[in-house]
């Protein structure tokens, strides 16, 4: 019976012992595996790691590409700034520093903390910046207290600056830094996480020329991650420079007319012969030197929610009534479908009833009988009118479409709109309704569902001007890679074919609306011969704004005023474009904002002071005056 008791015991023994080798067996074996996996599998991670604590790679941000006007002058640079930054692998306590940091510097602790969360995914190796551009003291302060602050790092970085403040900011742009949906993109593709990019204007649409390529400083850092020893230096390469078509001196001409004035709205001049963008203004604007640093939260609620939109760009993307400017177009369409000729005459009572509906001329007396030419000169509604009873309105949209009005120009800006000038397809595909005649009459004027923005008609005068070459506004004019100036080739544009007959014609017409007995006189220039169009830009109808004006109408209500140009009316042209002052009410109000910046050039031309923009006039009342054309 023991001998048995012994046996079974024996073998309960043995059991365990195997249960234990095995069990050992396994333990080693994890042991090896799990050695092997961190010895080899992921020798690169815990290698870095290792590296990472003695050694830091420091990015040394390009600075971007200057821009200069076409004259030479400097309108973006750089200047350096300081930027403290935490390195979170350095600190045991990061509670303890951020409250450490915000005592010493004297910062929101909120933006702070703010800061880190927004990189929180980031490696904790990896630098935040918590105080972009700090100032001297803070700097200081910072510096001389650095052994309490393990985590801490000072960098020098290239900042933008906008030394012309708020002047073309619209066309300029900013910078900030880059956003995740732009990370995921491949225009952005290979940038890091807080690299500063153009998030608007020149900045955004030539941003890979202007960031250049960033450097690196490989140094050793002691255990609080101060630097003891620069390994290798990696330089990097400036972006870009660009010389722009962009005319300081007349640009500011146009934001000084503006700011006298007291008017919001938009300007544009160009050569139009190249398409070459002198000026591009668009009131009330904004400081693009708030984005550079990175644009605190209230500043950027405040101009998301401002009522005059001042980030709105007016010039390429407001959509407006064209009001009487649209009569070149209708007059160019009679003109070369053969519908008429130039000495095509009609007689205005002050109104006339087409498709049984009476429509009134601006002038309530009328302007009696009118060829085209005069038709032009006082703007004639009747005239314009009797020539969209004639027309069809799939014709208007043709040349409309010819001159560039319902379509993008193609200029080297972002986000540009495009206008609309309707047809019978587009009416039929936006309400499921035939095209009626008597919605031509209002159209052959300007009104109705008809809008363009400020940077079309501009293109649209200076192919009248030009004599019919539709050119591409654009803004870059030569580039510098550290090889000195190349120009930029640009295109020529599309050709509409116009005959010598109806360029004759709408270069007499519209001289005569500056020089003779138009609406335009207040931007004659002696010596010039200034051509141009004033019109009326609708708000609401009449019948709206009567009621509106009865209770005392608000601001806003008032209608906009056009003033379409070129000069000077010869074989070679100058300059074409077009002024639009919100709530002007009348047109001939946005002409002398031109007339500056028609001055301003002439005087630069010939080496003389630049003018300062004269005390604007009290507006003229004439009480049979409806709508201003």
């Amino acid at each position: 019976m023991s001998q048995e008791l012994f046996s079974v015991r024996r073998n309960r023994l043995a059991v365990r012992l195997s249960v234990l080798r095995l069990t050992v067996t396994v333990l080693m074996v994890g042991v090896a595996l799990s050695y092997w996996f961190i010895q080899v599998v992921q020798h690169n991670k815990f290698q870095q790691l290792a590296e990472n604590n003695h050694r830091r790679s420091v990015a040394l941000r390009a600075p971007r590409g200057i821009l200069f006007d076409r004259d030479g002058t400097v309108l973006v640079e750089n200047r350096y700034s300081f930027d403290i930054s935490i390195v979170r692998e350095l600190t045991t306590d990061l509670e303890y520093l951020i409250n450490k940091l915000v005592a010493i510097t004297g910062v929101q602790l909120r933006d702070v903390q703010d800061e880190i969360d927004r990189h929180s995914e980031l490696p904790e190796y990896q630098p935040i910046v918590v105080i972009r551009d700090a100032s001297l003291s803070r700097v200081a302060a910072v510096a001389a207290r650095r052994s309490e602050l393990p985590g801490i790092a000072i960098e020098q970085v290239p900042t933008r600056r906008y030394r012309v403040g708020t002047s073309a900011a619209h066309l300029l742009g900013y910078v900030g830094e880059i956003t995740a949906d732009q990370i995921a993109s491949l225009d952005f593709a290979g940038l890091p996480d807080d690299a500063v990019v153009g998030q608007s204007g020149l900045e955004f649409t030539y941003n890979q020329l202007l960031m250049g390529t960033d450097g690196r400083r490989q140094v050793i850092v002691n255990s609080v991650g101060r630097e003891v020893e620069t390994i290798e230096t990696n330089d990097p390469i400036n972006g870009t420079r660009l010389q722009l078509t962009l005319d300081a001196d007349l640009q500011n001409a146009a934001e000084e007319a503006f700011a006298a004035t007291g008017f919001s709205g938009a300007a544009i001049v160009l050569e139009p012969g190249t398409g070459e963008v002198l000026v591009m203004t668009s009131v009330p604007t904004y400081d693009p030197n708030a984005f550079a640093l990175g644009i605190d939260m209230r500043s950027w609620q405040a101009l998301n929610t401002d009522d005059r939109r001042p980030l709105h760009n007016r010039a390429l993307q407001g959509r407006y009534s064209p009001g009487s400017i649209f009569k070149i177009v209708v007059a160019t369409a009679a003109l070369e479908e053969g519908l008429v000729t130039p000495d095509f005459k009609v007689r205005c009572p002050g109104s006339g009833v087409f498709h049984g509906q009476r429509f009134f001329c601006h002038l309530r007396g009328g302007h009696g009988e009118l060829d085209m030419q005069g038709a032009l000169e006082r703007s004639c509604n009747v005239y314009f009118y009797t020539l969209g009873s004639m027309l069809e309105i799939d014709l208007i949209e043709k040349w409309a479409k010819k001159f560039g009005l319902n379509q993008v120009t193609g200029i080297d800006l972002p986000y540009e709109a495009a206008g609309l000038v309707p047809s019978r397809d587009w009416k039929r595909e936006v309400s499921d309704e035939p095209w009626y005649p008597g919605e031509t009459i209002s159209v052959a004027i300007g009104q109705g569902p008809v809008n363009v923005t400020p940077l079309s008609i501009a293109v649209m005068m200076a192919t009248v001007a030009n004599g019919g070459i539709r050119p591409i506004p654009h803004l870059l004019k030569a580039v510098d890679s550290g090889n000195g100036w190349s120009p930029v080739k640009t295109s020529m544009g599309e050709m509409v074919e116009l005959s010598s007959e109806t360029i004759q014609t709408l270069h007499e017409g519209l001289w005569r609306v500056v020089n003779g007995q138009g609406t335009g006189r207040r931007a004659r220039i002696d010596g010039f011969d200034v051509s141009g169009k004033t019109a009326t830009s609708q708000v609401m109808s009449l019948e709206a704004r009567a009621k509106v004006e009865e209770s005392d109408s608000e601001f806003e209500w008032r209608d906009h005023g056009w003033f379409a140009f070129f000069a000077p009316r010869n074989d070679a042209p100058e300059l074409a474009g077009v002024v639009l002052a919100e709530h002007s009410d009348h047109g001939y109000l946005a002409a002398p904002i031109a007339r500056h910046i028609m001055t301003t050039y002439l005087a630069k031309k010939d080496g003389q002071p630049l003018p300062e923009f004269p005390r604007p006039q009290t507006p003229v009342t004439t009480t049979n005056l409806v709508t201003e054309p």
